[in-house]
């Protein structure tokens, strides 16, 4: 399984976005998934924690208490420091910072920033260049505003359970994923990187909220709107061929494989390969519309089909006539897939607390700023006192806010 040995690398091997210093107030899944990603393309993320820390570091698997697994691969190349920012000198400390960070990152609801003397004109006072983000449940013009909102909640109300329910007659569920918050999770990075460019080329920073009811609303909508993309409407909602019941990953004569039979090429070719090659001129499956229109017949008769033989004999036929087919992986096999193991994308690391651990590397490759681990996914507070020297603060001013509780320092 494992591709790379690995260690921490050092802090002078940086990405494309070197020199962008992230202030990541926020936690659990959305918010950290932003910073990790602009933290593997070079940013530096401070993870500003509660005394508590982030729930997310209580979610096992775990080998040392706080430092979960989920945990593990959501806060990499980040600092993490703890702050109570109830206390006066807490909202200090945050605000020093603030004057040397590119991006200020919350997902609580606006009103307690504001609670806590952190909103937008309060950190803009003191950095007017500050990208003040807000990623949280529902957009603050709307009557939900201020409602709480959890990626179950999200898949809810934006149709998920229901669209699932409509494609396999079963009762609703949801994805087997935190796909709301890790959707909206690549908006919240987007609008990190677009807010720092418009700051740069003007020197003023602004307020960005990026609400996750309606990030996810226009990622179901551009599939499922359907009929009701016209006024008057021209038919249902939903795209026809994601809702049929045949679907699904194919059961063969000996287990199941996922097979796309898309364009007139494929079908074509799929006719021969059953000794059906009459089905070519049939009405039904004869051109692109006429197969959208007869969906879920076409599906049942590829499924009928794939039940005569086994997956292996299967993904081999359609592998020689150019059909795209795959076999179907649980998670044991997608972590031992040889083409991750190719390209490294599971990578062995020896983190500093937890020892060796796997983690999935970071996306892409550049030729001149190429991505690494610097930093494996901190201890609580474990670099509180690096950060507050670096915002100004002297040895003193941070002893006694240690001492006071207002920051916590992990040894």
């Amino acid at each position: 399984m494992i591709a790379t040995q690995i260690t921490e690398t050092p802090d002078s091997v940086y990405g494309p976005l070197d020199g962008i210093r992230i202030l990541d107030l926020s936690a659990v899944v959305m918010g950290p998934y932003a910073t990790q990603i602009l933290g593997d393309l070079g940013a530096d993320v401070i993870k500003l924690e509660p005394p508590c820390g982030d729930n997310m570091r209580a979610v096992g698997p775990m080998r040392n208490p706080g430092m979960g697994a989920i945990y593990l691969h959501l806060n990499r190349n980040k600092r993490s420091l703890a702050l109570d920012l109830k206390t006066a000198p807490g909202r200090e400390a945050c605000l020093a910072l603030a004057r040397t960070a590119d991006v200020l990152l919350y997902n609580t609801r606006p009103q307690a920033m504001a609670r806590l003397g952190l909103s937008y004109e309060e950190v803009a006072a003191v950095n007017p260049r500050i990208v003040y983000v807000g990623a949280y449940g529902f957009g603050s013009a709307g009557r939900y505003a201020g409602r709480p909102a959890y990626d179950d909640l999200i898949q809810g109300m934006t149709a998920i359970p229901s669209l699932y329910q409509r494609n396999s007659g079963d009762v609703p569920r949801y994805a087997p994923l935190t796909l709301a918050d890790r959707a909206v999770g690549m908006h919240v990075a987007i609008a990190m990187l677009a807010g720092v460019l418009r700051a740069r080329a003007t020197g003023q920073g602004q307020a960005v909220e990026v609400p996750m009811f309606e990030a996810m609303a226009q990622f179901v909508l551009g599939d499922h709107l359907g009929g009701r993309t016209f006024e008057p409407s021209e038919g249902e909602t939903g795209y026809s061929r994601l809702l049929v019941s045949y679907r699904r990953p194919y059961a063969t004569s000996d287990g199941y494989i996922s097979l796309l039979i898309y364009n007139d090429k494929h079908w074509m070719r799929f006719f021969e390969l059953i000794g059906r090659p009459d089905l070519k001129a049939d009405p039904r499956f004869c051109t692109h519309t006429a197969r959208a229109e007869n969906i879920d017949e076409a599906y049942r008769l590829v499924a009928q089909q794939m039940e005569k033989n086994t997956s292996s004999y299967w993904l081999r036929v359609f592998d020689q006539a150019d059909i795209p087919a795959a076999p179907l992986y649980g998670v044991d096999d997608l972590i031992d897939d040889p083409h991750l193991r190719d390209v490294g994308m599971i990578r062995a690391m020896r983190h500093a607390s937890e020892g060796d651990i796997n983690t999935p590397a970071p996306v892409g490759n550049y030729m001149h700023t190429p991505l690494s681990i610097r930093k494996g996914a901190p201890r609580l507070g474990e670099h509180t006192r690096e950060v507050l020297a670096e915002a100004g603060l002297d040895e003193r001013t941070i002893d006694s806010l240690i001492d006071a509780g207002a920051a916590v320092e992990t040894q």
